[in-house]
C-alpha cells in the first residue's frame, strides 16, 4: 500500500535511508530534513513495516526533484522502487509539473522508467539551494537525470 508519509513513519524512514548511505550508495539524510520534507514523502507499507520510501521535492514553477528513494533489502527487485516513481510523476503531472529530475547512484533504474541523463548545471535551482550545503559540494559524484511530463 502506498500513501503519505506520517510523523511515526520518521525512524524507520531515517533507518532505511542512511542503511544505504552507509554502503554509499545514496546520500545520508539527517531526521531534521525528513521532519522538514515529510510532506514531500510517500511510503510503501507492507505487514505494518514500510518496505519503500520516495519524495517528490518542488524545486520551482516548472522543476521538482524525485529525492530520498530506497526500498528495504529482502523487497528489492520486486517493482517497489518503479511503483514509487511511478506514484511520484504521477503526483507531478497532478500539479503541473512538468520536469522532474533526480540525483543518484542508480542511473540505470531510472533510466529504465524514462529518464534521461543530463548536465546538472541544467538544475541551478537544486544547486544554489541544497547542494551547495552538501559535503561533496562542489565535488557532486551523483548523475543527473530528468524526465520531462509535459514537453
Amino acid at each position: 500500500m502506498i500513501r503519505k508519509a506520517k510523523l511515526s513513519d520518521v525512524e524507520e524512514m531515517y533507518a532505511l535511508v542512511n542503511k544505504y548511505a552507509e554502503k554509499g550508495v545514496m546520500l545520508s539524510r539527517p531526521r531534521s530534513m525528513l521532519y522538514e520534507f515529510l510532506r514531500d514523502f510517500i511510503v510503501v507499507e507492507k505487514d505494518n513495516q514500510i518496505i519503500g520510501i520516495g519524495a517528490l521535492h518542488i524545486m520551482w514553477s516548472d522543476l521538482a526533484e524525485i529525492r530520498a528513494l530506497a526500498v528495504r533489502e529482502g523487497y528489492t527487485g520486486q517493482g517497489i522502487g518503479r511503483q514509487i516513481v511511478e506514484y511520484l510523476l504521477q503526483e507531478a503531472a497532478e500539479i503541473n509539473i512538468p520536469s522532474v529530475f533526480t540525483l543518484t547512484y542508480q542511473p540505470g533504474f531510472f533510466a529504465k522508467l524514462g529518464f534521461v541523463e543530463v548536465d546538472k548545471e541544467r538544475m541551478p535551482q537544486k544547486f544554489w539551494r541544497d547542494c551547495i550545503n552538501c559535503s561533496k559540494f562542489p565535488n557532486c559524484d551523483e548523475i543527473c537525470l530528468e524526465y520531462k511530463i509535459i514537453a
